[in-house]
């Protein structure tokens, strides 16, 4: 939000430059992003007078025009605009003048008529965006002023504004706070305008949770022209574009106290205003000239011809006020937050009306501006305000909260006295009274304890606050443990060459499950539900990396998946996927091949080694994959790792690089439940001395799975057996080699003693106790 140094003095008396206001609302929270320069310091820019208007004899689109500059002598100006008239007085760039963009104005002719300088829009001098063709000047200005004195430099503030502080979104919430903390005096004073409040008539409100204030004033006798010049100034400082004086004055009191209002033309509006949800298929054209197909959910201010405003957000275009508008029916309301961003994100719109409805609002705020409005309307345009007010619902008590002055000591650590801490919540506007702290309307965030001992804190200086205790021991919590276990596994992943990745929790329908729990405010159909899985996120990451160029991918991702059960589960999920050449090419010729299953496979068993295993699923196949197996991790089903089918990969592969991918989603509880359970040990550099390697070839029952012939092996713990790898498998239907029933199984042993070489006898002596362990526990046999 823009802020205007030369508007914010009218409501707080400093001393203080641009810098040092900027650091003291850095000190109370507001983030000041820029402080920039306004207005105009281009010199030979003066007021002139349009005299006459002509047609140009070689253009259909230029007009001849003379101006009276005060010099004595009419200049001949070559114009293209079309909005002025005689008598205008418009901004003249003399010969010699440079203009924003380097342009330089000078003697020169156009189509054959010479031009002795040029007419300006406020675009061309940086004033702002302004209307369409030429900056039509106040009657009063003086013919022969120049630029610099007609519109004086102005300071700009760019801020920041967090999402709990409506009331910095208009020039008086920031002064306010800007005096608070020292900056100045606080100039400002409530308007009040004599008026009785009168209940229901033109306003009704159907819903009060979702409108709790609403309230009209009928102004007459409204004359709708150009607002004056220091009105214009004003909104184009800060970047509003001049539209006419009682739009301008809408947007002027939102701007100076933080809340929206809005005109309708009364003599437009059928019968009451009612505040009401739309019904199906009502249809508003908005202001923008956009027709919006109007949900039941949407909030509306509809007369009896139907919805004349999306409540809160923008305004229709049958009840626009115009140039030929007479009376008015000035708007101020107070909104619930959640209807109105619903509607807001459900039509693409994002106005400064819904900003601030948005984050709240209050009644008492609702009526000062509406006041407000009121009277700069009775000034600059002449109306007439009628005495009574049309209200529907009502102004809420306001809120008081408790405070314990020895809890604030204790809690900040600080040594302040009674006095002292009610003088600095006084500067925040609150009132003490019997039972506590009165709040004042426009702090909507202080509703706790906790929040008036933030607000000492604040004044105080967060800065003066003594750090007592440096640190001190926290016992593990599961959460640690938890964070500790996934970035175990995140080290053991990429050391096995995979990267992270990061997708959204929020899916559409199609990349959704039927069991997807969809969300009740979605930011957009793209976003409409939450994942239920990990890999349709990968996978757009896959397609993505694919589209680049990559031509070997290794992703994974650790994040929360979200089951809609009778609990509505929330847990955390690990996902992998694969896919191109399991080596880079090289110019050495060699071949290379396709990642496949095995290479995953190698992955999960470097996760939790010696825990994991695999066996065929019993579970239905998944659409998107061709073959599938169950993951167990140290006994626990885990998740499933398989192929993607054919039919599923080519949505993703691109032509010409068509290699299978390899997916894994596994549940976190039991890899971290076995992650726990690991026995750390201190691992030992690679040994100086020779290995010996030796292979067995065993005939076993086809039942027997290598994962029980491994599990045997390594339980043995044979303190010379370093490595057991997988060699052969053979079986024989026919019966011939060896019988149908059974099946051949060659493993290469290695052995290696740690502080000498080893002797062929040891070697021989220990693969017989492990062929002796595997006779007796799983009726193997030596082949011969």
């Amino acid at each position: 939000m823009k802020i205007s140094l030369s508007w914010l003095h009218d409501y707080l008396k400093t001393t203080q430059t641009a810098e040092e206001l900027a650091e003291t609302l850095t000190r109370s929270g507001i983030e000041v992003k820029s402080i920039t320069t306004s207005g105009a310091t281009i010199s030979n820019v003066i007021v002139a007078q349009i005299l006459s208007s002509e047609q140009h004899p070689n253009a259909d689109r230029l007009c001849v025009c003379r101006v009276d500059e005060g010099s004595g002598a009419p200049r001949q100006i070559v114009c293209g605009a079309k909005n002025y008239k005689v008598g205008d007085k418009v901004l003249l760039a003399l010969p010699g003048a440079v203009l924003p963009g380097g342009i330089k104005i000078k003697v020169g002719k156009l189509r054959g008529v010479e031009s002795e300088g040029m007419m300006c829009s406020a675009k061309e001098l940086g004033l702002g965006e302004g209307a369409e063709g030429l900056y039509i000047l106040d009657p009063e200005a003086i013919i022969g002023m120049e630029l610099s004195t007609l519109f004086p430099a102005d300071t700009i503030l760019e801020l920041e504004i967090t999402p709990n502080r409506p009331d910095w979104l208009g020039h008086v919430g920031v002064a306010r706070e800007a005096a608070a903390f020292g900056a100045g005096e606080f100039l400002r004073s409530s308007v009040m305008i004599p008026s009785k409040k009168r209940e229901g008539s033109l306003a009704v409100v159907q819903d009060s949770h979702a409108c709790s204030f609403y309230s009209l004033r009928f102004i007459s006798n409204v004359e709708v022209k150009e607002s004056p010049s220091w009105l214009q100034q004003r909104l184009e400082a800060i970047g509003l574009r001049s539209i006419n004086t009682i739009v301008d004055i809408t947007n002027y009191v939102m701007m100076e106290m933080g809340h929206p209002l809005h005109a309708f033309d009364a003599d437009k509006i059928q019968g009451p205003l009612t505040v009401r949800f739309s019904n199906e298929g009502e249809t508003l054209e908005g202001l923008d000239g956009k027709t919006y197909l109007l949900r039941t959910s949407d909030l509306v201010i509809a007369d009896d011809h139907g919805p004349q405003a999306l409540a809160g957000i923008i305004g229709g275009m049958k009840s626009r006020v115009t140039q030929h508008t007479k009376s008015l029916l000035l708007e101020s309301a107070v909104f619930n937050p959640s209807v109105i961003r619903a509607s807001a994100r459900a039509h693409g719109l994002a106005t400064d009306a819904s900003y601030r409805f948005e984050r709240g609002s209050h009644a008492d705020n609702a009526w000062e501006a509406s006041a407000r409005g009121a009277a700069m309307t009775t000034e600059i345009t002449g109306g007439l305000v009628s005495d009574e007010v049309m209200v529907a619902g009502g102004v809420p008590v306001p809120i008081v909260v408790s405070f314990r002055n020895n809890r604030c000591r204790d809690l900040l650590g600080i040594s302040l006295g009674d006095e002292e801490i009610s003088s600095l919540l006084k500067k925040m506007g609150l009132t003490l009274c019997e039972v506590g702290w009165q709040i004042p309307f426009w702090r909507l965030d202080l509703t706790r304890e906790i929040d008036l001992i933030e607000e000492v804190a604040r004044l105080y200086g967060l800065e003066s606050i003594e750090a007592r205790t440096l640190s001190f021991f926290v016992p593990s919590s599961p959460i640690d443990k938890t964070y500790d276990c996934m970035m175990l596994l995140r080290r053991r992943l990429i050391a096995a060459g995979l990267h992270e990745a990061r997708t959204s929790a929020l899916v559409s329908s199609e990349g959704s499950s039927s069991e997807a729990l969809k969300l009740r405010n979605p930011i957009g159909e793209q976003q409409s539900f939450l994942r239920t899985g990990l890999i349709s996120g990968l996978k757009e990451v896959l397609k993505h990396n694919l589209y680049q160029g990559a031509d070997s991918i290794r992703l994974f991702e650790m994040g929360k998946v979200f089951i809609n059960s009778s609990k509505n589960e929330e847990m955390v999920a690990l996902a992998l996927m694969m896919t191109g050449q399991s080596t880079p090419l090289s110019w050495r010729g060699e071949v290379s091949r396709s990642l496949d299953l095995f290479d995953l496979k190698g992955v999960l068993d470097h996760l939790v080694p010696g825990k994991i295993s695999y066996r065929s699923s019993v579970r239905a196949l998944l659409p998107i994959m061709a073959r599938m197996l169950d993951v167990f991790c140290d006994g626990e089903y885990c998740g499933y790792i398989g192929l993607m089918a054919p039919a599923e990969a080519r949505k993703i592969t691109v032509t010409g690089q068509e290699h299978p991918i390899v997916v894994a989603e596994l549940q976190w509880t039991p890899l971290q439940q076995a992650i726990e359970r690991e026995t750390w040990k201190t691992e030992k550099g690679l040994s100086k001395l020779p290995s010996i390697t030796r292979d067995l070839a065993m005939v076993m029952d086809m039942q027997v799975s290598y994962d029980l012939l491994e599990k045997e092996l390594q339980e043995a713990q044979e303190p010379l057996l370093k490595k057991i790898i997988p060699l052969d498998l053979f079986t024989d239907p026919y019966g011939e080699k060896i019988a149908a029933a059974k099946k051949s199984v060659t493993l290469q042993l290695t052995f290696q003693h740690e502080d000498r070489t080893l002797t062929t006898q040891e070697v021989t002596a220990s693969c017989e106790r492990l062929m002796a362990r595997l006779q007796e526990l799983l009726g193997v046999e030596m082949r011969s």
